[in-house]
């Protein structure tokens, strides 16, 4: 039996770490570099649900 990890290990966790810090930049670049087409806003699509995604595991994770 695999025992939930809890939250304090998860958000410290290199992995989840390096994976919220590039969702956020790659949240960011899209606003920099400007939204001017269908495939600006599909990014911003992705890396919004990434970050969506990491934050989830974080609060499905045990206290």
């Amino acid at each position: 039996m695999i025992l939930p990890k809890s939250r304090k290990s998860v958000a410290t966790s290199f992995e989840w770490l390096g994976q919220t810090m590039a969702s956020a930049c790659w949240i960011v670049s899209v606003f920099v570099y400007g939204i001017s087409s269908t495939g600006d806003w599909l990014q911003l699509g992705a890396a919004s649900c990434w970050m969506v995604a990491n934050i989830a595991t974080l609060v499905g994770a045990k206290v």
